[in-house]
């Protein structure tokens, strides 16, 4: 065989370059292979080519690709495998490498097998290529099988070339000493190449796991709180993908890469990893005297203590001025008193209503009672930490707690900026510290107003309350109706606290039915009169 024209050479070398520049593009590694595998075929005129990998366990080569011109025959990689296109064990039942296989015996020796008449070869077993042949009708005459080592000579996959053919007269000749070399070349590039996609994915895949670790420590902790890091993601990617599809007002430009909505996913999955460090009776506080446990067990046994005292107190005056009507009836209407405030207590405690004035001043008033412990001490029925907690206005948490709960988000940005992001993720601080912010500059922690925030840090906001709203696992309250949590995020947009453009197209594509149909209890999904959704006006 004649030696290469500089012409040809100088072609071979621009498919090499051109592969080259591909390979630093390509992030699927399907079409990456395939591009490999043509680009072999092409620099040596072969006919047909395959492509192994080995299998995670490193005990075999799997069958990736097939293309074969002749027959018109493309399987594998980015289309449907073949049921012929089979494992090859890299070791026989005795444990000793597979040296029978062509492509077992490059795989196992490391080393390139260039074959001018493939059946006239008695070192390897060409069963799997005879059925092949006898199937298609074909004849596999010339063969280079060389693997695939990656910059470690660790083995990746093994390229197979068939029948090259003369360019001109098209007859099928034997692989040149120089088409080995180029497809060496090329199989060590390309080598390289997939070990570092697949080394990319592998970091993917341990970044998601370190989230989930995160989300796994916050679900013990708190399960309600876990639940919550899991669904928020979801409900952003919903409304990120209604945003994206949106054709007027301020954000019918709005799009994402698919970088960008991995970004975005990700930072809902961390938007609250700084809940790992909030106490636990902090996130799980169910009643406004909740700790450890709920101390309104021990408000109703001092109750008792008063009711015992009270008692004593009156059968010892019965004894002494003798049966009195009067006596009688101050001690009804004591206990009773007592009864009425214990169950006023209990009722407060739950923190589901709002406290009105009143409220307040009577839980001064009964702190005041007094009781003798059992050292003989007196003591107000309520000390200053009780009368605190009972007298917050709304909800269970104090002042002091819901600091704890608030900083919360604060830990998480900075958590999260210690992390030497890559670029294409550098934005995550950002979308996940800045669900509680407020297009009116009144959010927390950093007061930012919404043309400080980004669109997903918006959008993120919206799925964070909704969510919330609509949850029914929380220990504090209960979940409220689809209609219930649309006229409260409603009221939201118009007082400044989300944004109104997100908002309008969570309601008009109907964003909240896809997520309520999914993940809320059917007991939830009531009808919804969009016409009557506060800050929302349906197109006529």
């Amino acid at each position: 065989m004649s030696e290469l024209s500089n012409k040809q050479i100088a072609e071979r070398l621009q498919h090499l370059t051109t592969l080259s520049i591909a390979l630093n593009d390509i992030k699927n590694i399907e079409v990456l292979l395939e591009r490999i595998l043509q680009t072999a075929k092409n620099i040596t005129h072969a006919d047909g080519g395959t492509l192994y990998r080995v299998s995670a366990d490193k005990k075999y080569l799997e069958f990736d690709i097939l293309f074969n011109d002749s027959l018109d025959l493309h399987f594998g990689g980015t289309l449907e495998k073949s049921e012929q296109m089979r494992s090859i064990p890299l070791s026989l039942d005795n444990g000793e490498p597979n040296l029978e296989a062509v492509v077992a015996y490059a795989a196992n020796r490391k080393e390139s097998v260039n074959i001018e008449h493939v059946y006239d070869t008695p070192l390897f077993n060409f069963l799997g290529m005879r059925k092949f042949d006898e199937f298609y009708g074909y004849h596999c005459q010339s063969l280079l099988t060389v693997p695939m080592l990656d910059h470690n000579s660790e083995l990746v996959g093994v390229l197979q070339l068939v029948n090259s053919k003369a360019p001109f007269s098209h007859q099928v000749q034997p692989f040149s000493m120089t088409d080995q070399v180029f497809i060496e070349a090329l199989t060590s590039q390309a080598a390289i190449a997939i070990t570092n996609q697949e080394l990319i994915l592998q970091l993917e895949d341990l970044l998601e796991s370190l989230v989930n670790l995160i989300n796994i420590g916050i679900d013990e902790k708190s399960p309600n709180t876990g639940r919550h890091c899991q669904q928020v993601p979801k409900l952003t990617m919903m409304l990120a993908d209604a945003a994206q599809k949106t054709d007027e007002g301020a954000l019918k430009d709005f799009s994402m890469s698919m970088s960008e909505r991995y970004e975005l996913w990700l930072a809902g999955m961390l938007h609250d990893c700084g809940k790992i460090t909030t106490p636990v009776h902090v996130i799980e506080k169910a009643t406004k005297l909740q700790t450890i446990f709920d101390r309104i067990h021990l408000i109703d046994a001092r109750f008792e203590i008063l009711r015992r005292d009270v008692e004593i107190h009156y059968l010892k005056k019965l004894a002494a001025q003798g049966a009195s009507d009067r006596l009688s009836r101050e001690l009804k209407c004591k206990l009773e008193q007592f009864e009425d405030d214990r169950t006023f207590l209990a009722y407060a405690n739950i923190g589901s209503e709002r406290m009105k004035d009143e409220d307040l001043q009577r839980v001064a008033s009964i702190a005041n009672y007094t009781w003798v412990d059992q050292q003989g001490n007196t003591q107000t029925l309520l000390n200053e930490e009780e009368v605190e907690n009972l007298m917050i206005p709304a909800g269970t948490l104090t002042n002091e707690e819901r600091k704890i709960i608030n900083n919360h988000i604060s830990l998480t940005i900075r958590m999260l900026e210690t992390l030497p992001w890559p670029k294409h993720l550098q934005h995550i601080p950002e979308f996940a510290g800045g669900h509680h912010e407020r297009m009116d500059g009144k959010g927390y922690p950093r007061g930012l107003r919404g043309e400080d925030m980004s669109v997903q840090a918006r959008i993120m906001a919206i799925a964070d309350i909704f969510e919330a709203l609509t949850a029914k696992d929380r220990p504090y309250k209960t979940g409220k109706t689809l209609s219930e949590s649309l006229r409260i995020l409603g009221k939201f947009s118009l007082n400044g606290h989300i944004d109104p453009e997100l908002f309008h197209i969570f309601v008009k594509q109907k964003v909240y039915l896809e997520y309520a149909n999914q993940f809320m209890d059917s007991a939830q999904i009531d009808e919804v009169d969009e016409t009557q959704i506060p800050g929302f006006l349906k197109p006529q």
